[in-house]
C-alpha cells in the first residue's frame, strides 16, 4: 500500500518520487514505469473521437488514484484519489488516512483545520468540504437526511450540521479555490530537470513554403549563486533549413533523447529509397526537415514526444485580381477537413502507413494516412485529427545547377 504526503494546491508522492501540478503528461508516465513493480495496473483513458473535450486521465486501479490532465497542454490539473482504502494519506508528516485511522470529519478537522462551510449535491448525494487546492467529498447514501444549516445569529452566517463520523468518500488536490474550473497550473521548476521546454513553436514561411521555426524556450534558470533565485526563463530561438547542427545545438542546447530509426517506412515513396530520411541531411549534415508532433492518444507513437503547440501561418488567395489575401493559421488542434477548406484538396491519393513493432506485429489504434500540401506532410489520424506535420525545405539545386547560376 502506498504512503503519501499531501501537499494541497501542489503534489501527492512520497520521499522517491511526487506527482506535481502541472507536470508534463510524460513525467507522470515515466515515473510509473520506473516504479512498475510498487504501482501496478494503469489504465490510459480518453476520448478517441473527441480527444480534445474530455481530459487525458491516468487511472491507478490498484491505489485508487486518477491523474487528470488537461485535454490541451497535457499537463496534471486535478489528482483525484477515490478510493481511500487502498493508500495511506498524511499532512505535514501526519497521517489522517490509515488502516487504522478512519478519514471522518472529526479527523479532517483536526488534521487541516478550520475552513468555509461546505456545499451539499444533491444530485450526488455529497457534501463537499473545501480548503485551498484540496477537497474531500463526503458520502451521504447512510444519512438518515440531508445536512442542514442552522443560523447563526451572533456572526450572521450558516452553519452546516454534519454527522459524527461521516468518512471521505473522495479527495482533490488541485489549483485554486474551485474544482470545476480548475486549470493546470504553469510547470513547476522541479520538472524541468535540466531540460528546456518548447512553450509554442512558430513555422516562419513565405509565400512559398517553410522556411524555419521560432521557438519560444522555457527553461529554470538561477540567479548568480543563489539556488533561491531560481525561476523559470523564457527565451526565443530561430532555426531555419539549411543550418548546420552546430548552429542547431547552439539555439536550442543539447537533445533532451537521441532516436535511432531502424526501418522507414515511407522510403518506397522517395526517388532515393535507399537512403535514409533523416532531419539532418546525411551528406551536408544540415537542417533538411522539422517534424512537429502533436502527441494525440490513439496514435502509435503517443507520449514518445511530449505534444508540440504549432502555428503555421498562411496567406489564402481569394478569386478575382483585385481580390485581397485572407491571413489565417493552423494549429496543433486543427482538424483535416479544417485544413483542406485553407489549403484546398491535394490532388494524389494519401500515402497509407502502417506501424508495427518487430516485438508486436499488430497496431491497436490502425493505419494513418499522409497528405502532401505546400511541401508540408500531414499525417491524418482516423478521428480526422493530426498526429504531426512534416515540414519539408525548397528543393537544393543540383551540382550542376549551382555551377550554371555561378557562371551566370
Amino acid at each position: 500500500m502506498l504512503d503519501l504526503e499531501v501537499v494541497p494546491e501542489r503534489s501527492l508522492g512520497n520521499e522517491q518520487w511526487e506527482f506535481a501540478l502541472g507536470m508534463p503528461l510524460a513525467q507522470a508516465i515515466s515515473i510509473l514505469q520506473k516504479h512498475c513493480r510498487i504501482i501496478k495496473n494503469v489504465q490510459v483513458l480518453y476520448s478517441e473521437q473527441t480527444p480534445l473535450s474530455h481530459d487525458l486521465i491516468l487511472n491507478l486501479t490498484q491505489d485508487g488514484i486518477k491523474l487528470l490532465f488537461g485535454a490541451s497542454n497535457q499537463r496534471l490539473k486535478v489528482i483525484e484519489v477515490y478510493d481511500l482504502s487502498k493508500v495511506k494519506l498524511k499532512y505535514c508528516g501526519v497521517h489522517f488516512n490509515t488502516q487504522a485511522i478512519a478519514p471522518t470529519i472529526e479527523q479532517i478537522d483536526q488534521s487541516f483545520g478550520a475552513t468555509h462551510p461546505g456545499v451539499y449535491n444533491a444530485a450526488e448525494q455529497l457534501f463537499h468540504l473545501n480548503f485551498r487546492g484540496l477537497s474531500f467529498s463526503f458520502q451521504l447514501d447512510s444519512w438518515n437526511e440531508a445536512p442542514k444549516y442552522e443560523p447563526n445569529f451572533a456572526h450572521g452566517l450558516a452553519s452546516l450540521q454534519i454527522p459524527h463520523g461521516a468518512t471521505v468518500k473522495r479527495m482533490y488536490i488541485s489549483a485554486g479555490n474551485n474544482l470545476q474550473d480548475t486549470k493546470a497550473p504553469v510547470m513547476p521548476l522541479a520538472c524541468f530537470l535540466g531540460n528546456v521546454y518548447a512553450e509554442c513553436v512558430d513555422v516562419l514561411r513565405d509565400g512559398v513554403g517553410p522556411l524555419g521555426l521560432r521557438l519560444r524556450l522555457l527553461t529554470a534558470g538561477c540567479g548568480p549563486g543563489v539556488m533561491a533565485d531560481a525561476k523559470v526563463r523564457a527565451v526565443e530561438r530561430n532555426i531555419y533549413f539549411g543550418d548546420s547542427c552546430q548552429d542547431v545545438l547552439s539555439a536550442l542546447g543539447s537533445p533532451h533523447k537521441v532516436f535511432y530509426k531502424s526501418e522507414d517506412k515511407m522510403k518506397i515513396h522517395s526517388p532515393s529509397p535507399h537512403k535514409q530520411d533523416l532531419l539532418f541531411d546525411s551528406s551536408t549534415h544540415l537542417v533538411k526537415k522539422f517534424v512537429l508532433h502533436t502527441n494525440f492518444p490513439g496514435h502509435y507513437n503517443f507520449n514518445i514526444y511530449h505534444r508540440c503547440d504549432f502555428k503555421i501561418p498562411l496567406v489564402i488567395k481569394k478569386e478575382g485580381a483585385a481580390a485581397q489575401g485572407e491571413d489565417c493559421t493552423l494549429t496543433t488542434y486543427s482538424k483535416w477537413d479544417q485544413i483542406q477548406e485553407l489549403l484546398g484538396h491535394p490532388m494524389e491519393k494519401p500515402v497509407v502507413l502502417h506501424r508495427s513493432s518487430s516485438a508486436n506485429n499488430t497496431n491497436p489504434f490502425g493505419s494513418t494516412f499522409c497528405f502532401g500540401l505546400q511541401r508540408m506532410i500531414f499525417e491524418v489520424m482516423q478521428n480526422n485529427h493530426i498526429a504531426s506535420v512534416t515540414l519539408y525545405g525548397a528543393p537544393r539545386p543540383s551540382s550542376r545547377a549551382r555551377a550554371e547560376a555561378i557562371g551566370h
